[in-house]
């Protein structure tokens, strides 16, 4: 009896690419279905999802806003930065300069210039960004407000900066630990300050599922991935060398590293404060009129 296909679509950078390295290599049963993995960026398959085009998709939990109708989003597959309240002091118990960050503790997408920037300045320069339905994007009007912005591809923002081109990029992905190898410097690091407004992790990316398929499928759907999830846990040598190959200028430790930021706790499952982390980005964006209204959130 021939699978069912389910077109998979996720970012070609290592944490995702980590996350289905279970199934893209067969280490998980895929049970009645043929997995197609496409990837493409984020902006790209955020722009997909309003058409439709995947059964299963990565997308931004900004254009989830749009999408609500024809998705759901799947329990496993957050992009979420993990968050110890213990690790926002340093030794000597001060806390720690939000724009200095130290790969531990909140993080997120990060602005960086060639040169130091206030964020009153910041409010007048030209800011690259990956794409205007991404959450990077959201947070930072959360942050700072309406500014003039340049939508370049994402692995493009940090020689746009360098270059001059832009006096500043919203950076995601692997450039956030290979930044300052350009001269670049960190004038603001999302995830710290989405931290301490709301004590929660920032929400970027989740997995969602059509609606169309019915709700025994996407169940179906939804523990599959979830199993490739753990089995990447589990086997986490091995997912990371595959995941290398996805990461632009890293490596393994690197990697290792990226991976470690964002495929956590809330990978597996929001959880109740992961859930809350999705609710209080989309509330505060309908507050600000940046987005539509969410009805309800629902987890598959």
């Amino acid at each position: 009896m021939a699978k069912q296909l389910i077109r998979l679509g996720h970012s070609p950078d290592p944490d995702d690419a980590f996350m289905f390295y279970g199934l893209a290599r067969g280490k998980v049963d895929s049970g009645p279905f043929e997995f197609e993995h496409i990837l493409q960026d984020i902006q790209t398959l955020n722009e997909w999802a309003l058409e439709d085009k995947l059964e299963v998709t990565a997308i931004s939990v900004h254009a989830y806003t749009h999408l609500q109708n024809n998705y759901a989003i799947l329990s496993s597959g957050a992009s979420m930065g993990a968050t110890e309240l213990a690790e926002y002091v340093n030794e000597a118990g001060h806390p720690v300069d939000l724009a200095q960050p130290t790969h531990t503790g909140a993080h997120g997408p990060m602005v960086v210039a060639r040169d130091p920037l206030t964020l009153d300045a910041l409010k007048s320069k030209t800011i690259a960004i990956p794409g205007k339905m991404t959450s990077a994007y959201l947070a930072l009007q959360l942050a700072i407000g309406q500014v003039d912005v340049e939508v370049l591809m994402f692995d493009e923002i940090i020689q746009a900066v360098e270059s001059g081109q832009v006096d500043a990029g919203l950076i995601i992905h692997e450039g956030q630990l290979t930044y300052d190898q350009h001269g670049l410097r960190c004038i603001l690091d999302l995830g710290k300050w989405w931290y301490d407004q709301t004590g929660l992790p920032l929400p970027l990316g989740c997995n969602v599922i059509r609606r169309d398929l019915g709700k025994e499928i996407m169940s179906q759907v939804s523990a599959i991935l979830q199993e490739s999830i753990r089995y990447s846990l589990q086997y986490r040598e091995e997912a990371v060398a595959y995941a290398l190959q996805f990461g632009r200028g890293l490596d393994l430790p690197l990697a290792d590293e990226f991976v470690g930021l964002y495929v956590n706790e809330w990978t597996i499952d929001y959880g109740p404060n992961g859930r809350k982390a999705i609710s209080e980005l989309l509330t505060r964006g309908k507050n600000e009129n940046l987005v539509p209204e969410v009805k309800a959130l629902e987890f598959v």
